[in-house]
């Protein structure tokens, strides 16, 4: 019994997984760049202002190390494990679906169970490209 309580007490002092960059690459970058009636890109925002994205090259996608710079920046607006807690995913959800009252760029998502809100949360997670955390 003791050792039960012990190994519980473990866990739940373990830390949350990092955000995955493999997974901020290939899942969480196009997001960015996707086209939404009524809203501008985030890029269209975000290649000047705060936090910032890596302009887009002429062929339309991130080298390598624009990438990594993308990820180094955004793992600062999220906390590993809480997407709720995480700006990256509050500010552009709905009031009432748990996001915070501005975001510049509008409110992307009206719920969590937006696809793009799901997969920016299962990053925050921890998830990596496998589906793994």
């Amino acid at each position: 019994m003791f050792a039960t309580v012990v190994i519980l007490a473990l866990l739940a002092q373990a830390p949350a997984p990092q955000p995955d960059y493999v997974f901020f690459r290939d899942r969480v970058q196009p997001i960015f760049l996707k086209k939404r009636p009524g809203h501008a890109r985030c890029i269209t925002c975000h290649d000047h202002g705060a936090p910032p994205l890596q302009a887009v090259p002429a062929g339309g996608t991130w080298t390598e190390a624009q990438s990594r710079a993308n990820y180094e920046v955004w793992k600062q607006f999220v906390k590993p494990g809480e997407p709720l807690k995480s700006p990256l995913l509050r500010h552009p959800l709905l009031e009432a679906a748990g996001g915070d009252r501005f975001h510049a760029g509008g409110k992307h998502w009206k719920s969590q169970d937006d696809p793009e809100w799901q997969t920016l949360a299962a990053w925050v997670r921890g998830e990596t490209t496998g589906g793994s955390k």
